[in-house]
């Protein structure tokens, strides 16, 4: 059982910072390039990021609830990485809720009433100034977000080997 558990938490979080990476240097840049910064450009990106984050939550949950189970067959040095690790995904599940239900309704609404279009905006327009600084907030908790999850990948690194029953002859 512990290391179906193992397994949960390792892949929950292999899946959810695998997602940000992608969508980060792959996805985006990619949108980006041949698409522009057009209306559909901002519906694919603003799409996707709201998929990674509900895949995020939902691994984030898988995470913790693997790690409550696993508290019970763990020594106290495991305890104190599973205690910082389930600390580092509350982290990273309070930022994405914060992205999902504040950041992205406020870029959204910005973005609705530029028509459509923030780019058709003047630099210097307040709702386009809006815009850019709640994109910058987003880009940084996102990026919060993956080096919390890489935190986490380097703490499960840390945890001890599990303890081999080696029978006598």
């Amino acid at each position: 059982m512990a290391f179906f558990l193992r397994v949960c938490r390792l892949l929950s979080i292999v899946v959810w910072v695998g997602g940000l990476i992608f969508f980060a240097a792959i996805e985006a840049p990619t949108a980006f390039h041949v698409m522009g910064t057009s209306l559909q450009f901002a519906l694919l990106i603003g799409g996707s990021l709201g998929t990674l984050n509900r895949i995020g939550d939902t691994c984030g949950g898988v995470f913790l609830l693997a790690s409550v189970a696993l508290w019970f067959r763990t020594d106290p040095r495991g305890r104190r990485l599973l205690l910082a690790e389930a600390s580092l995904i509350v982290l990273m599940i309070a930022a994405t809720m914060v992205v999902q239900s504040h950041i992205i309704p406020a870029m959204e609404r910005d973005r609705t009433a530029a028509g459509g279009d923030i780019n058709a905006l003047p630099r210097d327009n307040s709702i386009r100034v809006d815009f850019d600084r709640m994109h910058g907030i987003s880009e940084k908790v996102e990026g919060s977000v993956l080096f919390l999850g890489l935190g986490i990948v380097l703490l499960l690194a840390a945890e001890p080997a599990p303890r081999q029953i080696v029978s006598g002859r």
